[in-house]
């Protein structure tokens, strides 16, 4: 496949989409900001010293509301992208989604088991509280990736196809244990699974979102290493090992990174679909396969076009807000569907 576009300017592109995407999330909302007052607010809340006349209610809901926000969703779209590139490169398959190790299903039941049984575990301590859910979430997500990966490993190797199976499995399992769960809930807390679900990035706060900062700059400095290992996998198992590619090692980083990015990404955010699958394909589309390219240039288009879907959901039905996992599954359905259209073509 050869690229359309060359890297630097794919790059450059890039990179100003997500400006742009950063620059309209600080300013739109309820309440919109003049694009000028969003910059010179945002410029004095980073330190730089410049007159606060008429910027105090700027300051306040950018650096209170907005800009956590913002950075939760640049996180989340950047980390989600990666993961999608990852899984394609473990399954050597453009169409591959993160979800297929099962840790979005996992982490969904860990999502469960922290807002239904609430009512079953009593008194949580009062420092653990706010971090109940995301944790649960976390936990669920890794669980069930490394349960998936042992049930994928035999005689020291690791087996794609079984741990896709595998996958697919515990995600049907993990979807009826959240039906169980919806189940068992009362009206106000069915409600709160049921939005959960569906992916948000309200009530993002500077606490919510650290720990998930530190995984997707974790994984952004890894995962890019790895590149050159990736681009040898795509040529197979064998020829990778041929080459000196320690290729069970690629496996487990992959596995690693993925459920780790996933999990905190969903722990954080709830479930969002379609970002995993369609920013590496659209990237592959339009630069190539190098994964020195995609990788980077995924990271950068999954932060900006997270941004533009949670821009959607705040202002299509303003003052309503739409569940971002909504407006992320109508951008990506139709376009999953293009490429299996493309394909037979």
């Amino acid at each position: 496949m050869r690229p359309r576009v060359r890297p630097r300017t794919l790059f450059i592109w890039l990179g100003l989409a997500c400006m742009l995407a950063i620059l309209l999330s600080l300013s739109l909302g309820p309440v919109s900001l003049p694009l000028t007052d969003t910059l010179q607010a945002s410029l004095r809340l980073v330190g730089v010293p410049l007159s606060a006349e008429g910027l105090q209610q700027a300051q306040m809901i950018i650096g209170q509301i907005r800009l956590p926000r913002t950075l939760l969703g640049l996180a989340v779209g950047a980390v989600l992208a990666l993961s999608g590139v990852a899984m394609q490169g473990l399954f050597r398959n453009p169409l591959a989604d993160p979800g297929l190790v099962g840790v979005a299903a996992g982490a969904a039941v860990g999502a469960a088991v922290a807002i239904v049984g609430a009512r079953w575990l009593g008194n949580v301590p009062e420092g653990l509280s706010p971090y109940l859910l995301s944790l649960c979430a976390f936990l669920g997500g890794l669980g069930v990736t490394a349960l998936v990966y042992r049930l994928g490993r035999r005689d020291g190797q690791t087996n794609v196809a079984t741990m896709l199976l595998a996958g697919v499995a515990m995600t049907a399992l993990g979807g009826a244990t959240v039906g169980l769960f919806s189940y068992l809930a009362d009206d106000a807390t069915l409600r709160t699974l049921t939005f959960w679900n569906l992916g948000s990035l309200n009530g993002a706060s500077y606490a919510r979102i650290w720990p998930l900062l530190l995984v997707a700059t974790g994984i952004s400095l890894w995962l890019p290493r790895r590149a050159r290992a990736l681009n040898v996998l795509m040529l197979g198992e064998s020829e990778a090992r041929h080459l000196g590619i320690d290729v069970e090692c690629l496996k487990r980083e992959l596995v690693f990174c993925t459920a780790l990015g996933v999990g905190a990404a969903v722990a954080a955010a709830g479930l969002i679909g379609f970002v995993g699958l369609v920013v590496p394909h659209l990237v592959r589309l339009l630069a190539g396969p190098d994964h020195r390219v995609v990788l980077p240039a995924s990271l950068l288009a999954g932060g900006a076009l997270l941004l533009m879907a949670d821009l959607l959901a705040r202002l299509l039905l303003a003052p309503a807000e739409l569940p971002i996992g909504i407006v992320t599954a109508f951008i990506g359905a139709p376009f999953f569907l293009y490429l299996l259209i493309r394909g037979r073509a």
